[in-house]
């Protein structure tokens, strides 16, 4: 889709990873949810671990991917906890995992020890897609760059900004920062603050491949209007998912 290419529904559902990670949420808000996200046709849903079951057997029928998060959301884990609670996951039927890397290690200049934790998730998912959350509100540039090398390096699908629970999201700074620091062999994921749709046209301009958000609704809705218009709401919070 090029920048002056109006969207439809479907090019830009394909581009979301529909948020249902809050901690509070009951049953049946994540089945309600997972409604949402089969009746748009999102990419696919990111869920908490202990949904993953529930989400591939209530989207069966669908072509909605089930993806969840490891090491969620500190990424302090030992690598062999990430390491098993990503076998788990996969057992389970997830498509594709969202991890946090060890934030603390990034920050402390163990670069090495950052990519090893990655490449042991990367191993254990044995060609399925893993994508590496920097929780680039933490992190200096350099950082937010050490760590995307350090993701590419690992054998990394994706790398990704933001867990949406550290106070901070996307932004176009990072997000240009990341595209720059790793080959077009990696993709960006934006996560975290995504919440309208000229934020999200503004992101796949920089080079985003796909977007994490709960306000799947809003934006699809949105592309509704701007088909049928010629214009967007204009909504564009950056709130936290």
């Amino acid at each position: 889709m090029s920048a002056t290419e109006i969207p439809t529904v479907e090019s830009i559902a394909a581009l979301i990873d529909h948020a249902i990670l809050k901690p509070e949420l009951t049953d049946a808000e994540v089945d309600a949810d997972l409604d949402l996200a089969g009746r748009w046709g999102v990419f696919s849903v990111c869920v908490r671990p202990s949904d993953v079951p529930r989400a591939v057997a209530r989207l069966a029928g669908t072509d909605v991917a089930t993806g969840t998060v490891i090491g969620f959301p500190h990424g302090s884990t030992s690598t062999a906890a990430k390491t098993a609670e990503s076998r788990r996951a996969l057992d389970d039927g997830a498509a594709e995992l969202d991890m946090v890397l060890h934030v603390g290690r990034l920050r402390s200049g163990d670069a090495a020890a950052v990519t090893d934790d990655i490449a042991a998730v990367v191993a254990v998912a044995d060609g399925r897609v893993v994508k590496v959350i920097l929780e680039t509100a933490f992190l200096t540039d350099d950082q937010v760059v050490a760590g995307s090398k350090a993701a590419e390096a690992a054998g990394a699908s994706f790398v990704k900004t933001s867990t949406g629970f550290a106070g901070g999201g996307a932004t176009l700074h990072h997000l240009r920062l990341m595209r720059e620091a790793v080959s077009p062999a990696v993709r960006i994921k934006a996560s975290g603050g995504v919440r309208g749709l000229d934020t999200l046209l503004e992101m796949r301009a920089v080079g985003v491949d796909r977007f994490g958000t709960s306000a799947t609704e809003t934006i699809l809705t949105d592309v509704r209007r701007l088909v049928e218009t010629g214009s967007s709401s204009g909504a564009t919070d950056r709130t936290s998912y």
